[in-house]
């Protein structure tokens, strides 16, 4: 109970601290305008509790860590965990700074460049091989090793992520899966029970049953569904199933799940050195995904790169998706109708999803080596996992912490498991590719995945060609 108080009251400061910033203007959201959203986990606005809180109050020679990150839905989670190690480290104040996916990459580049890149940011497996090799980010080994840091902590596998040639990276944070996104209203109004998906089946041939139920829940203007001989493509007023877009060199939420589940794998492991784009299992599973669109079951890539997935689900405009779980709570707290969230379909080769994992990485050039590593440390322990536990948002990568997200989902009524089931499969979920040459190959197959969903190129040809151009970037 004292150390419920306690947090109560650190939150209660920082939301003050909040407010009286709030009040300076500082208020835009970066994931709209690109500006940072910035918070202080100490200083005059934090310790605003005066004497009797005293416990976010900074020393007079404090030193300041900024640290960065995209998601603006974790934003309040990461400044409470900073309240509470600024309490516990009165000489060092942490401030979040959140921006954009998109500005929130060309800030860390930048930064880089100019030498005034946050001390500490979140970091993602795609972009962190690059940062090693160039040398950008801190290797954190030596300090893990004198501090002592238990790694078997994490989650099964997390920490392993992001260790290169005996030189680690990074400190887990949390961990996502791919699951079902469902309008629980639509499903009912098509006598389709949720309970299908435990089931149910994918291939590249006729989509099996899950085309079915995507094709049941299509609906043109007249009421006809998909599988109507009067169903109308042109005039479509519900979508069965809303893609993620192209999905680049990745396609982490879009196709990857579907051509794993086909047979289909982008390396050998992590730090391979050849990539198999050009495996017929994935353009037989992008041939698929893009018939979907053509029959009218899925809207254009235009229609969702304009609107966004989430949207046009969160509208009312399509019946299911296929998300990460890092996304939950935009569903839940944003629709107007109930979500469920189920499993994702059983292919050939089984149910896949993909497995990632975040870490936060020292910038290289920060003037505050040793404070930015006990930040680092205090925000990969079961006492940050806790508080950002119990927010929802994601799924830390300590278990005490997930289980304190199941909890409060499950006291919301939301059953989440379909994405922690599939965690918990040993042949259920596949590594996000680890490679050098990340940007490179971003940029060779980005444009090639937006014109096979297009509809513009022949899938097999261009990722023949495509594999070959992202293999010669090894040789």
């Amino acid at each position: 109970m004292k150390n419920m108080r306690r947090y109560l009251l650190l939150v209660g400061l920082l939301l003050l601290g909040l407010l009286l910033v709030a009040c300076g203007g500082e208020t835009e959201d970066g994931d709209e305008g690109g500006a940072a959203a910035t918070s202080e986990s100490g200083g005059e606005e934090a310790a605003s509790g005066g004497e009797e809180s005293g416990e976010v109050e900074a020393a007079a020679d404090a030193v300041t860590i900024r640290y960065s990150l995209w998601d603006s839905g974790q934003q309040p989670a990461y400044e409470a965990c900073a309240a509470a190690f600024t309490a516990a480290n009165p000489n060092i104040i942490v401030t979040v700074e959140q921006f954009g996916w998109d500005d929130y990459w060309n800030s860390i580049q930048t930064g880089f460049v100019s030498g005034d890149a946050p001390d500490v940011f979140t970091d993602h497996l795609a972009k962190f091989p690059e940062f090693a090799v160039k040398e950008q980010i801190m290797d954190i080994q030596p300090f893990v090793e004198a501090d002592g840091v238990d790694l078997d902590q994490y989650i099964t596998g997390l920490a392993d992520l992001w260790v290169r040639e005996g030189k680690r990276y990074g400190l887990p944070k949390d961990w996502d899966t791919i699951a079902v996104v469902y309008n629980k209203e639509m499903l009912d109004a098509a006598g389709i029970d949720p309970a299908v998906m435990e089931d149910w089946s994918w291939n590249p041939v006729d989509g099996g049953t899950f085309e079915e139920t995507v094709a049941m829940l299509t609906l043109d203007a007249n009421g006809n569904n998909g599988l109507s001989p009067e169903f109308d493509k042109e005039n479509v007023v519900q979508y069965g199933f809303i893609h993620q877009g192209a999905g680049g060199f990745s396609g982490q939420t879009q196709w990857s799940h579907f051509a794993a589940s086909n047979g289909f794998q982008f390396t050998d492991g992590p730090w391979t050195t050849q990539y198999y784009y050009d495996d017929p299992a994935l353009a037989e599973t992008l041939d698929w995904y893009v018939s979907l669109i053509e029959k009218g079951f899925a809207p254009g890539l235009a229609d969702v790169t304009s609107l966004g997935p989430q949207q046009l689900i969160i509208s009312g405009q399509g019946a299911m998706t296929t998300d990460g779980s890092w996304q939950i709570g935009n569903y839940v707290d944003n629709s107007t109708f109930e979500v469920g969230f189920g499993k994702l379909p059983v292919g050939p080769a089984g149910r896949k999803s993909m497995f990632n994992g975040l870490a936060d990485s020292i910038y290289v050039g920060t003037e505050h080596p040793e404070a930015a590593w006990e930040w680092v440390k205090f925000a990969a322990s079961p006492e940050c996992a806790n508080i950002v536990g119990d927010t929802g948002v994601v799924f830390p990568a300590i278990q005490s912490g997930v289980e304190r997200t199941l909890a409060v989902r499950d006291g919301q009524g939301i059953d989440v498991s379909a994405f922690t089931e599939e965690a918990l499969d040993p042949e259920g979920t596949f590594l996000f590719p680890i490679t050098d040459n990340g940007a490179e190959i971003s940029a060779i197959m980005d444009p090639v995945m937006d014109s096979i969903v297009l509809g513009e190129v022949d899938a097999a040809t261009a990722l023949q060609e495509a594999n070959e151009q992202v293999n010669a970037l090894f040789e």
